[in-house]
């Protein structure tokens, strides 16, 4: 490997994989979070999986790992994002690289704080642009040194879904994000579910489509 990397868990495609898929996790949990999603939203195993790890210990011995510290919710501390996002994104490139997958072959997704690092990867300035971003319950960060650029990538397709009464992102950010996104040009499939901070079953089955609507563009 030709980069530092993140502690991860890679689930492997049926065959050659025709893309990748890459899940973020939520604060507090760690690699082995999202991983049994892997195969639910690509059941074929048309892509090879990867599910990260975190780079920082949870503050006070909490437990579990998270991709920043948190002074308000909406605005990641900017030092510790900063840090993990070069991380994290130097991370997958170099992975992706090494799997001679490009970025245009590739979903990215993610949960709570892995959402928010999931958009700040998918719309960073000058980032390759990802196949699709799969956001559940987060937010499209704000960090003094950093900026989205949606209007550089208005063809990315973006599925939001996010718990109407979510008491620890609330639904609004995911609104704006929704509306920012729009107003960009992007197209943007947007669930609110009745829930709260977490992934609605129901949404399960038409995440699943839209990963695979997304890798039938992979194949040769």
């Amino acid at each position: 490997m030709s980069f530092d990397p993140l502690v991860h868990i890679v689930r492997e495609a049926s065959g050659e994989p025709e893309g990748a898929l890459v899940l973020l996790h939520g604060r507090g949990a760690d690699e082995h979070d999202l991983t049994s999603l892997l195969d639910v939203l690509d059941p074929e195993r048309r892509l090879v999986g990867i599910t990260p790890g975190a780079p920082l210990p949870g503050p006070g011995g909490s437990g579990g790992r998270w991709w920043y510290m948190v002074p308000r919710v909406g605005y990641p501390d900017p030092a510790t994002f900063h840090a993990t996002y070069a991380q994290l994104t130097a991370f997958l490139d170099g992975w992706l690289q090494d799997r001679a997958i490009p970025w245009e072959r590739t979903i990215l997704g993610g949960f709570s704080m892995g959402c928010v690092m999931s958009y700040a990867t998918g719309l960073g300035p000058r980032r390759p642009v990802p196949a699709g971003i799969l956001a559940m319950s987060g937010f499209i960060p704000t960090v003094e040194g950093w900026d989205a650029e949606p209007e550089t990538r208005p063809e990315l397709p973006v599925l939001i879904a996010h718990g109407a009464r979510d008491p620890v992102i609330s639904v609004d950010f995911a609104r704006d994000a929704r509306d920012r996104l729009e107003a960009a040009g992007l197209p943007v499939e947007y669930h609110e579910h009745p829930g709260a901070h977490h992934l609605d079953p129901r949404m399960l089955p038409r995440m699943a489509e839209w990963v695979a609507e997304r890798s039938a563009q992979f194949a040769p």
